[in-house]
C-alpha cells in the first residue's frame, strides 16, 4: 500500500478507510426477530380462522384470534431480552486488536479496525481481516478451520494471511487488504456467520410435530367444515363448530413456549456472565455425559509461580540464561511470564538472536544467544535423554508441579524436528500451579450427575494424574501418555479413552481425535479449554466451553464462554440446559394432548356427519386453564431432571393414547348429555366440563412431581374453571348453559372415567418421570 510505514495509518488516514463492519454471529437482527415471530404459518392460519368467526359468528367464538397478539408480543420481547444479553456480553468477549497508528501501539475494538490498518500478532490471536505480511518473528498461523490442513503454516514477509486463521507460535504484523464482508472467512460462512440454529434434537423434533400436523389440519379441517355445513341449518353455527375443530388442533403455543425458554436460558445465563453464542447450545448442556477438562486454565488458575530453580551443571550460567529466555520473547506466554516475574531483566551481553517460538505441538522454545550459545525451554521428557536428569525430573512430577528443562546447544535444532537432540541439560525449573478453589465442588457435581470426566492436558501425565488424584477425581491416577497411543486405530483409541480418566503430553491434533473416538462410541462430549492448542477439539466437540481469558480464537469457536472465568459456572450452565429440556418436554405433552385430541375428535365428528362438540370460545377457556397458563409457568420452571434421548418418542406415546381418551370421553359426554330437550349450548357444556376434567388431570400428570408451587398451579386452574362455571355473566359471555344436576354429575363422571384410563395409559407407556 502506497505510503505504509511501520507507523500504521495516521488519524487522518484511518478517518477515511473502509471500517470492519461485520454482522455479530451472537444474535439476529430486530426486524428478523419481528419477522420471526409475526409472519408465522400458524398465524396465517388462525388469522383466517378468526376473520371467518367474525364474518359468520359472534365475536366471543373469536377470542382466539387475541393468541396471535400475545404470541407475538411474548415472543419478540422475550428474544429482544436473550438479544440484548448476547449482544452486551458478546462485546464484552470480542478481544481487543493490537494495531500500530501514528507510530504508537494501541488497542483496539476489533469493529475499528480499517482497511489498510497494520495488524499485530501473537500466540493465540485470531485473523479477523486478510491482509499481507510484513513483518514475521518465527509466525506460525493455522488455517484448519479455513482449509482443513492441520499443520500449521510458517508465514515470511510477504505472504497472504486469511481471517478465520490464528496465530499458533511467534509474532509478526500484517497490513489489513481486505475487511468486512470482503474478508474471506465472512465470504467462505456469509450464513454461517449470522445468527442461526445450530443442530437442535428439540427444536428438530418440534418442527417435525408442526409439519406433519400442518399436513393433517388441510384434509382434517376440509372435512369437518364440509361436515359441519352439511348437517346444520345455521351456517353461521356451522363455520363456528368447523373452526372450533380446527384451531384446537393447532399447537399455536409450544414454538413460542420452546423459543420462550431458549430465550430465558440465554438470560440466566447471562447473569452469570455465561455468553451462549447459539441459543441451542443450551440443549447440548443438557445432553453431555462425558466432559473433557483442559488442566491448565481450567483445574488450575491462570498464571504460575517459579518455584525452584535446580541447577544440574553447577559450571553454567543458569540465571543469566532464563532471564535472558523470558525476556527474549515480546509475548511472554505464562510459563514465561512466570520466569520473568523472578528476574527483572537479562545479563549485559545476552543479546537475542535467531529464535523458535514455543508451540503446542513442539512443547519447547529456543533463542541463540551468540557467544553465550544457545539455549532451550521446554518439557523434560522431549528434551532430555534417559538418565539423572530424566528421573529426576519425572519424580518431581509426580508431586504435581510443572516442570521444565533448560539445555544449551552450540546451535538452535531444527524446529521441524520431533524432538530437540544434541543438547546439554544444564537445569530443571519447577513452576508451582494453583489448583481452582471451586474445583474440587464443581467436579463432585458432575460425578453425582453421571457427567464422566477426561482430564486432558500437553503436561507430563504424571503431573496432571497428581492433580487430579487430590480433586478426587475417578480414576484420576489411571493415566496414559498419549504419545504411546495409537494413531490410526479409532475403535483402540475410544476403548483406551473409556478406561482411563488422565491423558498427558497431548497434542492439539489428539485432542480433536479424542473428541470423534468418544463421539464414535455414542458419548455427548463437552471439551473445555482457553488456548490455542484447544481450537480444534472445542470446535469438534458437542459443546465448545471456553475461558473468558482464553486466546481469542479459543472463545470464537467456542458455543459457550464462561466470561468471568469462573469453573464453579459449569453445573449452572449444565442445570440450565437440562431445565430447558425437561420443561420443553413437560409443555409439548401439554400441546400435543389438545392437539390429538382435536384431530379424533374432527375424524370422528367429520365420519360422522354431527355438531362439533363445543365453540371456540369453550376451547378458549379450557385450553387456557389446562394448557396456556400452566405451560407457561412449567416452561420456566427450575428442575434437576436429567436430560434423556428419545424426546420425540416419548412425547408421542403420551400424547396419542391422552389425547385420543379425552376425545373419547368429549363424544361420550356429548351424546349422553343430548335430550330430546336439551340444547346445543347445553349438550356443549356437559362436554366442555368432561373436556376439563380429563385434560385438567392431563395436567396433573405432567406436572409431576407435585412440589407446592405446582398443587398451587393446578388447584388454582380448578378453582378459576369452578368459577367460570358458578358466576352467571362467565357463563353467558363463553355460552355456558349446565343442563341440570344429574346432567353435570353426569359429565363429571365420565371426566372422571377419562382421567383413570388416561393414568393407566401413562403408566403402560412409562414416559413420565415422578
Amino acid at each position: 500500500m502506497v505510503g505504509l510505514t511501520f507507523d500504521g495509518l495516521t488519524a487522518a488516514q484511518v478517518a477515511a478507510a473502509k471500517p470492519n463492519d461485520v454482522p455479530r454471529r451472537s444474535s439476529r437482527s430486530f426486524s428478523a426477530i419481528i419477522r420471526a415471530n409475526v409472519l408465522t404459518l400458524f398465524n396465517l392460519v388462525i388469522g383466517v380462522l378468526w376473520a371467518l368467526i367474525l364474518i359468520f359468528g359472534e365475536w366471543q367464538d373469536g377470542l382466539f384470534g387475541l393468541v396471535i397478539v400475545a404470541n407475538a408480543l411474548i415472543g419478540i420481547i422475550q428474544e429482544l431480552r436473550a438479544k440484548h444479553t448476547l449482544d452486551k456480553l458478546a462485546v464484552v468477549n470480542e478481544a481487543p486488536v493490537r494495531v500500530r497508528r501514528d507510530g504508537e501501539e494501541r488497542e483496539i475494538h476489533p469493529r475499528e479496525i480499517v482497511l489498510g490498518d497494520l495488524i499485530l500478532l501473537a500466540p493465540g490471536d485470531r485473523l479477523l481481516v486478510d491482509g499481507d505480511v510484513i513483518r514475521s518473528d518465527g509466525l506460525e498461523v493455522d488455517e484448519s478451520l479455513l482449509t482443513g490442513e492441520a499443520d500449521p503454516v510458517h508465514k515470511k514477509p510477504g505472504d497472504q494471511v486469511l481471517s478465520g486463521s490464528f496465530v499458533v507460535a511467534g509474532a509478526g504484523a500484517f497490513v489489513a487488504t481486505k475487511v468486512g464482508t470482503d474478508a474471506y472467512a465472512v465470504r467462505l460462512a456469509e450464513e454461517a456467520s449470522k445468527f442461526h440454529l445450530a443442530h437442535s434434537e428439540l427444536r428438530e423434533g418440534v418442527s417435525n410435530f408442526i409439519k406433519y400436523i400442518t399436513w393433517l389440519v388441510i384434509p382434517i379441517g376440509a372435512l369437518l367444515i364440509y361436515s359441519q355445513v352439511s348437517n346444520s341449518v345455521d351456517f353461521g353455527t356451522a363455520i363456528t363448530g368447523a373452526v372450533a375443530g380446527i384451531v384446537t388442533m393447532i399447537p399455536e403455543g409450544l414454538v413460542l413456549m420452546t423459543s420462550i425458554a431458549f430465550a430465558v436460558g440465554v438470560v440466566r445465563l447471562g447473569r452469570r456472565r455465561c455468553l451462549v453464542q447459539e441459543l441451542p447450545a443450551i440443549e447440548g448442556l443438557a445432553r453431555v455425559d462425558v466432559l473433557c477438562l483442559d488442566k491448565t486454565g481450567t483445574l488450575t488458575a491462570g498464571g504460575m509461580e517459579l518455584d525452584e530453580v535446580l541447577p544440574l551443571r553447577h559450571d553454567q550460567p543458569v540465571t543469566d540464561a532464563l532471564a535472558a529466555l523470558c525476556h527474549a520473547d515480546p509475548r511472554p506466554n505464562p510459563t514465561a511470564q512466570a520466569i520473568r516475574d523472578r528476574y527483572a531483566a537479562p545479563a549485559d551481553g545476552w543479546t537475542a538472536g535467531e529464535s523458535v517460538p514455543f508451540s503446542s505441538a513442539r512443547k519447547w522454545s529456543g533463542t541463540d544467544f551468540g557467544e553465550h550459545g544457545a539455549w532451550v525451554l521446554g518439557a523434560p521428557d522431549v528434551l532430555l535423554q534417559s538418565g539423572d536428569g530424566y528421573d529426576r525430573a519425572a519424580a518431581l512430577a509426580t508431586t504435581g508441579a510443572r516442570v521444565l528443562a533448560l539445555c544449551r546447544a552450540d546451535r538452535l535444532p531444527d524446529p521441524g524436528d520431533g524432538t530437540a537432540a544434541a543438547l546439554e541439560p544444564v537445569a530443571l525449573v519447577t513452576l508451582k500451579q494453583r489448583v481452582r478453589p471451586d474445583a474440587d465442588e464443581t467436579l463432585r457435581y458432575f460425578a453425582k450427575q453421571g457427567v464422566t470426566v477426561k482430564v486432558i492436558s500437553g503436561d507430563n501425565p504424571e503431573a496432571v494424574a497428581a492433580i487430579a488424584t487430590g480433586l478426587g477425581i475417578p480414576d484420576g491416577h489411571r493415566f496414559i501418555d498419549a504419545r504411546t497411543l495409537p494413531d490410526d486405530d479409532p475403535q483402540k483409541l475410544g476403548e483406551l479413552l473409556d478406561e482411563h480418566a488422565v491423558f498427558g503430553r497431548v497434542s492439539p491434533q489428539q485432542k480433536r481425535k479424542f473428541v470423534t473416538a468418544l463421539q464414535a462410541r455414542g458419548h455427548t462430549v463437552a471439551m473445555t479449554g482457553d488456548g490455542v492448542n484447544d481450537v480444534l477439539a472445542l470446535k469438534d466437540a458437542d459443546l465448545g466451553i471456553a475461558m473468558g481469558a482464553g486466546s481469542p480464537a479459543t472463545k470464537a469457536v467456542a458455543q459457550v464462554v464462561l466470561l468471568d472465568n469462573k469453573f464453579a459456572t459449569l453445573p449452572h450452565v449444565v442445570g440450565e440446559g437440562r431445565r430447558v429440556l425437561a420443561n420443553i418436554e413437560r409443555v409439548s405433552n401439554l400441546f400435543l394432548t389438545k392437539t390429538f385430541y382435536a384431530i379424533a375428535l374432527s375424524l370422528a365428528v367429520g365420519v360422522a356427519g354431527v355438531m362439533f362438540p363445543f365453540a371456540p370460545r369453550h376451547s378458549t377457556l379450557v385450553n387456557a386453564l389446562t394448557i396456556g397458563i400452566p405451560a407457561f409457568f412449567l416452561a420456566l420452571a427450575p428442575t434437576l431432571e436429567r436430560a434423556r434421548s428419545g424426546f420425540v418418542r416419548r412425547v408421542l406415546r403420551f400424547a396419542v393414547p391422552s389425547g385420543v381418551l379425552c376425545a373419547v370421553a368429549v363424544l361420550v359426554s356429548f351424546w349422553l348429555a343430548h335430550r330430546g330437550d336439551s340444547t346445543l349450548i347445553e349438550d356443549q357444556t356437559s362436554a366442555v366440563i368432561t373436556l376439563f376434567m380429563a385434560t385438567w388431570w392431563v395436567l396433573v400428570l405432567i406436572a409431576r412431581p407435585l412440589t407446592w408451587w405446582r398443587v398451587l398451579l393446578v388447584g388454582a386452574m380448578g378453582v378459576a374453571f369452578a368459577i367460570a362455571m358458578s358466576l352467571p355473566f362467565v357463563r353467558t359471555f363463553f355460552a355456558l348453559e349446565p343442563g341440570g344436576l344429574a346432567g353435570d354429575l353426569t359429565a363429571i363422571g365420565v371426566g372422571l372415567g377419562a382421567a383413570v384410563l388416561i393414568s393407566v395409559a401413562v403408566k403402560l407407556a412409562g414416559t413420565l418421570r415422578t
